[in-house]
């Protein structure tokens, strides 16, 4: 009894207890990460097209034989209760059955891009190599067999699907389908770069014109100089919008006559397919080119489709830099408080209430800090900065709308207290005699602070910088408010003057994955982008804190004098 109150009194029991939460938590956070990438990243492999017969009974009469092409996604068990409610009849006494998620793709076919099918009616499984998928700018995935080629309506290629050596029709699609993206390309930087680049100097001469009628500026010379410069820019314009037409013209030049499933034939134009291939004559080695490529495309690109296809770059791109912005605009707010607090401030009652408020704003629900920036950042400040140097916009907002400046400015809000909390632990700890061997050597208090404490306080600033870095990116509800929106491909980076345009809205990749998973109308599709774009988020909330980490370390060698 005695050796073992020792035990415990030893505190063994409690270090091993320690050692176990720890390790679970790790274990836990591995398989929750596993979790994500497996089901994310999973997304973008090219699986293999499925060639079947589906024998549906009916309550009365033969079973309903339908041809079936697409990809399997997922299984389940589930009760025969629950099939006859959905009104598919069953035969024998079985209690659980098991169904498939199949992909079947053709929207504009068939009205859904998935089915659910009960796998015992599901006949004569195959796999033909000839079996072709397109991933396409609208309407989702197309799945089917390649029949003709045409060039403005003629005949360039023709196979027959029955036999999959004959690949005449796929070749020569091939080819087109190379062009045709080449060609969206010229089309999407000429939009965005040159027109983009006109529109917007003409935008600024319609506002230069409209602060000289407010000012009564509006001399005839004024404006014939406006004038001008608009001729200019509509010529430019003119020639630009015939090199758009020419590409327009290029690009609906060829279609391919596709057989989908049940024989239907359609006539798919290739300037609507991004990529085409056949998964099931494809090599390991060519399907991870493929992966490679459908991976790429999801972190470079812009979304389409409601969100459930493409990219998620401008979520990516104003995700850090919102964070970068966050955390410039919140480390002076928050140093300088700490410096007062502790190194200014009488230490009274007055000063301990106001670290109990600091401290209680902490635990203030983010959606109230939301819907204070909306208040005073947007209506009250940005609408003041509107009347005194946007006039010539109003009515339409300039920065009394919601922007990225609002959004970090609300997120720097919502962390400030954290970063007082840590820079003023990180304050307490410097010795005394530090500050007073300085001020002996004639150094004023400010030169002081400024050159002896703060820099040994740095790691402690870096540690809160890391927790409002932590907690901002993950933040949804008051950027909801104050900024992020569904879609908004336009970033707010570009080659125009002022160039940062701080007032534009922006994607955030936490209101991307809510948008996603909560907010659009192809469900399954979405399922697998939450979890690739959950695991992208983490991935960048930990290199955003692992380089905040590393300053941290650095400083901490540097200043090795705090541990003593």
């Amino acid at each position: 009894m005695t050796a073992l109150k020792k035990f415990f009194a030893g505190g063994t029991p409690w270090i091993w207890i320690n050692a176990g939460a720890v390790a679970i938590s790790i274990i836990m956070t591995v398989g929750l990460l596993l979790l994500l990438a497996y089901n994310g990243l999973g997304h973008f492999w090219p699986k293999d097209l499925m060639l079947a017969q589906y024998s549906q009974p009916v309550e009365s009469g033969e079973p309903l034989v339908r041809e079936i092409i697409g990809e399997r996604v997922g299984n389940e068990k589930v009760t025969a209760e629950r099939i006859i409610s959905s009104g598919i009849p069953v035969t024998g006494d079985r209690l659980m059955y098991e169904r498939e998620l199949v992909k079947i793709g053709n929207r504009d076919l068939n009205g859904s891009d998935f089915t659910w099918l009960l796998t015992d009616y599901l006949d004569n499984i195959r796999f033909p190599e000839n079996l072709t998928a397109f991933e396409r700018w609208e309407w989702g995935n197309f799945y089917g067999y390649v029949r003709e080629v045409r060039e403005v309506g003629a005949t360039v290629a023709v196979s027959d699907p029955a036999n999959s050596a004959d690949t005449a029709a796929w070749d020569a699609l091939t080819e087109r389908v190379a062009r045709a993206v080449a060609i969206h390309d010229e089309i999407a930087e000429l939009e965005k770069g040159a027109i983009g680049e006109v529109n917007y100097a003409l935008e600024r001469l319609r506002l230069r014109q409209r602060g000289l009628e407010l000012r009564d500026a509006d001399t005839p010379e004024a404006l014939a100089t406006i004038e001008s410069e608009r001729a200019e820019w509509d010529s430019r314009y003119a020639v630009l919008q015939e090199q758009l037409q020419e590409l327009y013209a290029q690009i609906e030049r060829d279609t391919v006559v596709m057989i989908a499933m049940n024989g239907q034939e359609t006539e798919i134009e290739v300037s609507e397919i991004v990529r085409a291939y056949q998964p099931n004559g494809m090599h390991v080695g060519s399907k991870l080119i493929v992966y490679a490529q459908k991976l790429w495309e999801f972190l470079s690109d812009d979304p389409r489709e409601a969100n459930t296809e493409g990219g998620i770059f401008p979520a990516i791109f104003g995700t850090v830099i919102m964070v970068l912005l966050m955390s410039v605009l919140v480390t002076p707010f928050g140093v300088i408080a700490a410096v007062y607090l502790r190194e200014y401030a009488r230490q009274g009652v007055i000063t301990r209430i106001i670290r109990i408020a600091v401290n209680n704003l902490a635990g203030v629900p983010s959606i109230v800090y939301g819907v204070f920036g909306l208040g005073f950042f947007i209506y009250f400040i940005g609408a003041e900065v509107d009347q005194a140097f946007y006039a010539e916009a109003l009515p339409a907002p300039t920065f009394g709308t919601p922007g990225m400046l609002w959004a970090a400015l609300t997120l720097a809000l919502l962390t400030v207290p954290v970063v007082i909390v840590s820079t003023e632990e990180g304050l307490s700890r410097i010795p005394r005699s530090l500050r007073e061997g300085s001020l002996a050597l004639g150094a004023t208090k400010f030169e002081t602070i400024w050159r002896v404490v703060l820099p040994m306080a740095s790691p402690a600033i870096m540690t809160g910088m890391i927790l409002a870095v932590a907690r901002a990116a993950g933040e949804v509800a008051p950027l909801m408010l104050v900024g992020v929106v569904k879609l908004a491909p336009a970033l707010p980076l570009d080659g125009n003057y002022p160039y940062f345009h701080l007032d534009q809205k922006f994607m955030h990749l936490g209101f991307h994955i809510y948008d996603v998973g909560f907010q659009s109308p192809n469900v399954e599709a979405a399922r697998p982008l939450v979890f690739a774009t959950a695991f992208l988020l983490v991935m960048i909330t930990a290199v955003l804190n692992q380089v905040a980490v590393s300053i941290r370390n650095r400083l901490r060698e540097k200043y090795k004098s705090l541990d003593m």
